[in-house]
């Protein structure tokens, strides 16, 4: 509690320091509010249009019809469907680059919105709606908006500006690279160098008009594990003649709660093991021969992550041991932790509490969720925040999150998120450097 107090106060300390320029502040402020319509307008045809990851076709035909009408350097396909776009003052400057993710999900829409999604695909061999069930689509319009004021503005800028509209946030389809990290591998923080790099996320369950974030990790890293267990077959009515790998896939189960329960320290961060998948056998009466489960682990800790790795295959492998079966474990590393430059973020907290105001704008606590910006700050200081759209008449305690079929967002928070994207940049080409 005392860092974070402290954190709050340094921050307040370097307001004067932030607004560099109040007169262009205010007049980008009176234009967030002008282009308001016309971000509802974006983020509706969005909604009703969603395409799932590295299918994002039309999206990014959208996305670069509205930058190119606005003289913007603009680069298409990029990480399959990726858009690009660079404003260029033609000034010495930073080069600042904004991203918003594009893709929607495999969820059908339920809920009583004028522009639903209707779209049906066949998502790994099923048939599904889809529907930006995370708000996606708001990232893209509210940047849309963004780029529009800042081009509008050149003249008073300076540096370079990188819009990146990125696909596959929610994971490339199985096969496939994808998302932020393909966005890098093919070089989207080079030519220009990127120096900074600010991305925002909407949130359906923090109460409108408030800004939260945090520095050092915000989110954390997303690993997959999976784990065939194998035993020895035999008939259900004789399980002493096999070596049950239901049984100790139970066993393992629960030795895997133990690792966060009994082994990791939780008062230093945050940890999570789930099971997500169980399959076993094919007959009522059949012990099977193997067993298969799988699931995520979620670390916050580059040190911790290791560590739970390293006592997820010892406790497989050793409770299956001691049954007399065997334990094959697979951990694949996924998502990076998302993590917010302390330094980086010290110095902009000012530039977000502006576009809320201080009693709205918070520092909360890590989120086990995972995004895969963390890609983009493994290779420049970034700084990644909530965007609250709670709508007043919702529920803290029923509110739908996100990624479920009722999910929804109060519109009144875009001009939130783009007053915050715009003061975010135009103090960050101006400060004195971060060193």
């Amino acid at each position: 509690m005392k860092k974070v107090i402290l954190f709050i106060l340094m921050a307040a300390m370097q307001q004067t320091m932030a607004q560099v320029n109040p007169k262009l502040q205010t007049k980008l402020d009176q234009q967030a509010k002008e282009i308001e319509a016309k971000v509802i307008e974006w983020r509706r045809h969005l909604h009703q249009n969603p395409e799932l990851s590295n299918r994002e076709v039309k999206t990014g035909a959208y996305i670069a019809e509205h930058l190119k009408s606005l003289g913007l350097k603009v680069q298409t396909g990029v990480a399959k469907t990726g858009v690009v776009a660079l404003l260029e003052t033609g000034k010495p400057g930073p080069v600042i680059a904004l991203r918003a993710d594009m893709d929607a999900l495999p969820v059908p829409e339920r809920n009583s919105l004028e522009f639903a999604s209707k779209v049906k695909t066949t998502f790994n061999g099923q048939e599904t709606g889809v529907m930006h069930a995370c708000g996606h689509d708001t990232h893209v319009a509210m940047l849309m908006g963004v780029a529009e004021i800042l081009t509008r503005n050149k003249s008073e800028l300076k540096g370079t500006i990188k819009f990146i509209f990125q696909p596959a946030e929610e994971g490339a389809p199985q096969g496939e690279e994808g998302g932020a990290y393909l966005m890098v591998k093919e070089g989207v923080l080079e030519n220009p160098k990127v120096d900074v790099i600010f991305g925002l996320h909407i949130s359906s369950v923090t109460p409108l008009g408030q800004l939260t974030f945090r520095p050092g990790g915000i989110l954390a890293a997303a690993d997959n594990y999976s784990i065939k267990v194998l035993g020895k077959q035999a008939h259900g009515s004789a399980p002493w003649m096999s070596v049950d790998p239901i049984v100790v896939s139970a066993q393992i189960i629960n030795g895997l709660q133990t690792i966060i329960s009994r082994q990791t320290e939780l008062t230093k961060e945050a940890a999570v093991i789930t099971v997500g998948r169980i399959q076993a056998g094919i007959r009522e009466n059949i012990i099977p021969e193997e067993a298969f489960l799988a699931g995520t682990i979620r670390t916050l800790d580059t040190a911790m992550q290791q560590k739970i790795h390293d006592k997820i295959i010892l406790t497989a492998t050793k409770i299956a041991e001691s049954a007399g079966a065997k334990a094959e474990v697979t951990i694949r590393r996924g998502t990076p932790v998302t993590f917010n430059d302390p330094a980086l973020t010290q110095k902009m907290a000012p530039s977000l509490q502006r576009a809320a105001g201080a009693s709205n704008t918070l520092v909360i606590n890590a989120i086990t969720g995972a995004e895969d910006f963390a890609f983009y700050q493994k290779k420049t200081p970034g700084l990644f925040f909530f965007v609250g759209a709670m709508p007043p008449d919702q529920d803290p305690n029923t509110v739908p999150s996100h990624h479920t079929p009722n999910f929804m967002v109060d519109e009144k928070a875009f001009v939130t998120g783009v007053k915050a994207m715009l003061n975010l940049t135009t103090d960050y080409m101006y400060m004195p450097k971060i060193k």
